[in-house]
Parts: structure tokens; sequence; C-alpha cells
């Protein structure tokens, strides 16, 4: 599993150089693999990471109760003030990818669409 993980943050990470950082969150918030751009300076220290996965974790359990109602999650987008970010799921666990804030609407829509069939190949 742990090659097939290191695949898709490595397909992810090709679609666009403006992605920072692309991870395979696990069903407990562990970091299951990933790929950070070279050279990037990570907005968030050793501990916050660990905080942002548990959540990405947590949200994913909390979003399930609606599943039968509303259907699965496709994929989130969240606009912060200093970084765009977008999770897909995959069986249990996440992809979660990082954008430059920079980055106008249309590539992230572009980097959306090119990370469906990837999501959906290992779905």
């Amino acid at each position: 599993m742990g090659t097939e993980n290191e695949a898709i943050c490595e397909a992810v990470a090709a679609i666009s150089p403006f992605i920072r950082f692309v991870g395979m969150v696990g069903p407990s918030g562990e970091l299951q693999a990933y790929r950070r751009r070279k050279d990037l300076v990570p907005l968030l220290d050793e501990k916050n990471t660990h905080y942002q996965f548990s959540h990405i974790a947590m949200k994913n359990d909390m979003e399930a109760f609606f599943d039968k109602s509303l259907g699965e999650v496709e994929f989130v987008w969240e606009e912060r003030k200093r970084v765009q970010t977008i999770s897909f799921a995959i069986g249990k666990s996440r992809v979660w990818v990082s954008i430059d804030k920079k980055v106008i609407r249309s590539e992230m829509l572009r980097i959306i669409d090119a990370c469906l069939p990837v999501v959906k190949k290992h779905s």
C-alpha cells in the first residue's frame, strides 16, 4: 500500500508547479506518504501538521454521517489567507493538497479536474 500512496502523491504533485505539498492521510490522521515541492518552507511545524491531519481524519468521519442523504464528498476546496487546499477521499484515506495562495481560480479548477482521474483510478 505504501508504494501506491507514493504513486498517488507523485501523480498529483506533477499536475502543477503551484502545488506545495501532497499528502496521503490515513483514517487515524497518520501521514502515509507525501511529496513536498523542493526548496519549500512549510507553513505548519511538525506539531501543527499532526493536528491538521488529525482534523482531516475527524472531518472525514463526520462527513460520513451525511453520505446516505447527500452522497459521498468528491472533494473539498478551502481558501485560506496564506494557502489554498483541496482534499479527496480514496477509500478511508484522504489526499490532501496545498497550493500557492496566488493561484487564480481557473488554475485551481484545472488542478481539481486533473486530480479527479488520479483519485478515481485508485478508488
